[in-house]
């Protein structure tokens, strides 16, 4: 009886699934995340795909503190318009999203709250989000690729 009722839930489970009209794994249009305009990077499908899994990464770990337009908050959450760290060197910015190394052009105390750590994230998908941050936000630097990025991360 048990397994009859799991077996009818994870079935209705996938049904609705089905009908969600969302395909697994492709961006979601959100509020969050603004999609990236095809001109922001060179046009490559793959940089295309890249800035589209970076809008996911981006609307579901970096929001909550940069916001949805990447101003942050004034005063508490740094703004990633503009930012020197985010445009400038692609190995400090993975060194500080992944692993909390603090980069020089970003000074200690400047605010009051303290970079959360992404270690469990993958030389792609830092890639793909640091290539994100590169191309929104009024931001315009070359995408990251991935190997860059495990370069980066090297002991």
């Amino acid at each position: 009886m048990w397994t009859r009722k799991v077996s009818t839930i994870l079935a209705l489970t996938g049904a609705l699934a089905a009908c969600s009209g969302n395909t697994p794994g492709a961006a979601q249009a959100t509020s969050a995340a603004p999609a990236a305009s095809a001109s922001a990077l060179a046009g490559t499908g793959a940089a295309t795909a890249a800035v589209e899994v970076g809008a996911r990464i981006y609307s579901g770990n970096c929001v909550p503190c940069h916001q949805p337009t990447g101003l942050g908050i004034p005063g508490v959450y740094p703004s990633l318009s503009g930012s020197a760290v985010v445009i400038g060197d692609p190995a400090e910015l993975a060194l500080w999203v992944i692993k909390g190394q603090r980069p020089a052009a970003l000074p200690v105390g400047r605010y009051p709250t303290q970079m959360l750590q992404f270690g469990w994230m993958k030389p792609a998908d830092a890639a793909a989000l640091f290539t994100y941050l590169r191309s929104n936000f009024g931001n315009s630097a070359p995408p990251v690729d991935a190997a860059a990025v495990a370069k980066a991360l090297a002991p």
